[in-house]
Parts: structure tokens; sequence; C-alpha cells
């Protein structure tokens, strides 16, 4: 969908009414991957005859309230606003999850949801969609509905990655044993972190390589502490990077928060409070404590010659 208006948000309120005629995607677009283009691929045809694209997802996920399993996600939500936004998403909707949200049958959902509230004419959406209490609604809800409503339904099968079906689970297993290459084969964009620029001690600055810091959320999937090579985009420049995830035990000691620190190649400006995306390609190596800030210097130096190397040989990136 191509990024030529504001995307309207709706957050933290069932109480809405869209009063144009709408095509429906549902899903928790967890990494958001090239499945998911597949749908927003025929949500742009829809939107081509005249319909509003409208994106439905949750404000918090779906396992947490379900089963309490790990709540950390692939994607925030303020970095699914920034996606969508650029898919050209005209309506993102970000539903309440709650036990009383949750207890909304499936066809009480189709009938003030998706047709009074969201005035859907269309929807798409993948072949695994579940929703309603208890997962009792699936497409063939959607499709029996439609019989008497005039909606129109198109779903979308799951898109195979080698021997196996594109998902977030899968894209989650490559992040946490630090395989970004794979995870980023499968993603929409490459894995990233957007958020403000913060102060940090400035010990790159006295080691002649001042960083960019960054706070990842907390309910953010985190890969393994180490160095990366990166890309960062700041005001619309990409710039070629290396990044360190973790607690930079040398400076910081064992017990210190993790962060995300970046050099960027040749780029010496001060933007603290500035919002910036870092994106991660390849894994360098393991975080080290080194016994002086000289043996970390060293190593800095190294890593740097890897990345820029790397970043040579790699020039479609960014």
């Amino acid at each position: 969908m191509p990024a030529d208006n504001v995307m309207k948000i709706i957050s933290k309120t069932i109480d809405f009414k869209i009063p144009e005629d709408t095509v429906v995607t549902i899903g928790k677009f967890d990494g958001i991957h090239k499945g998911h283009a597949l749908v927003f691929d025929r949500m742009l045809k829809y939107r081509a005859q005249g319909l509003k694209s409208v994106i439905f997802t949750f404000d918090i996920p779906v396992s947490m309230l379900i089963d309490g399993t790990d709540s950390r996600v692939l994607t925030t939500n303020l970095e699914k606003r920034r996606i969508f936004e650029k898919l050209g998403a005209d309506y993102l909707v970000e539903f309440p999850f709650n036990e009383k949200t949750a207890s909304i049958s499936a066809e009480g959902f189709i009938e003030e949801f998706l047709l009074e509230r969201l005035n859907m004419k269309a929807i798409v959406i993948g072949s695994d969609l579940k929703f309603g209490h208890g997962g009792r609604g699936t497409a063939d809800t959607l499709r029996e509905y439609a019989k008497d409503h005039g909606y129109e339904v198109t779903v979308i099968d799951k898109l195979m990655h080698g021997e196996h079906e594109i998902s977030s689970t899968i894209i989650r297993e490559c992040i946490e044993r630090g395989d970004i290459e794979a995870a980023n084969e499968m993603l929409l964009h490459p894995y990233f972190f957007y958020g403000e620029v913060v102060h940090g001690r400035r010990i790159g600055r006295t080691l002649d390589f001042p960083t960019v810091n960054l706070i990842p959320k907390e309910d953010k999937l985190l890969p393994p502490n180490g160095v990366y090579f990166s890309v960062v985009e700041y005001e619309g420049t990409k710039y070629n990077a290396i990044t360190n995830i973790g607690r930079k035990p040398t400076v910081e000691g064992e017990r210190a928060a993790i962060g995300i620190e970046t050099y960027i190649y040749d780029f010496d400006s001060l933007i603290y409070g500035q919002e910036l995306t870092v994106s991660l390609f390849k894994f360098l190596r393991p975080e080290m404590r080194f016994g002086s800030l000289d043996e970390l210097k060293g190593q800095l130096t190294k890593d740097v010659a890897e990345g820029e190397k790397w970043h040579k040989n790699h020039p479609q990136i960014p």
C-alpha cells in the first residue's frame, strides 16, 4: 500500500466508527514478514477500488493474556505503527485485548466490530486466522456470514521459506539464536530497533569511537549479546555501522542494563533526543569483557575494520 496519506490510529478504545467503506485485515502482526506482504498487496487492490484499508491488531500479545507465555515481541507497537504507516494503511486499530474483549464471540465480533464499527466490505486474512472467544472464528465463519452480508473474503495461504512455513515463531527462533541473516530472509524489513538516542557515559568518544545509544523497550525480543553489522536510518538517510547489544561489561559492569550501542562510520553529529532506526544484518562476535580500555579500543578497531569490509562486500545494504 503506497504511503500517500496520514494513517489514523484507533487505540485504547472499543468505541469507534469508521464512516467509509473498508477492506480489513486481522492479525497479531508480530515480526511483519513476507507472508504478511501478500496480505497487504491484496488489500492494495481493494484500496485501488476505493475502499479504505484497515489493519486490525491488538495492544498486547494475545498469548500474554491467554496462557501467560513470554510477552517479548519481534515488533513493538511503536515499530508496527512506523511500518504500517510506510505501507500506506488508512487506519490502524490497536484493539484493547483483555478478559472482557477476549470473551466476545466470533459472531459478535463480525457483527459489532467488522460490519458495524469498521463498515467492512472486504476482508483479507491468512489461512490460519482464528478470532473470537476461544479462537472459534475462522475463515469458514467469515465466509458463512458473507452469504447474508455481502462482503468479500480473500484467504492468503502461508508462504514457504525452504521446507518451512514463514511464521513469527520461526523468525523468533532465528533471532534468539542470533541468526539474523535467516530471520531477515523472512522478514519484510531487516530486524530493527526504533527509538530515541539517549546519553551514555561517552566512553566511546574518549576512545575515538563515538556511539549512539538506544534503550530497548522491555517487551522487545533481543538477540544474543554481541556485536552485529548494522545500518542506521536517520532523517531519511542510511549509514553503515556496527552495533553492540549488551551490558558493556568493560565500562558498565556485569549487572548493567542491556543497551544498544552503535558506532556509525564517518558520523560525528550529536543527535541526543532524536529518533532513529538500527537494523541488524549479521552477527560478528559475542560481547566480551576486556582488561583495560586500551584492549577494548584495540578490539573496536578490529570490529570496525571487519564491518567496513563486510559492508563493502554487500553494497546493496543499505
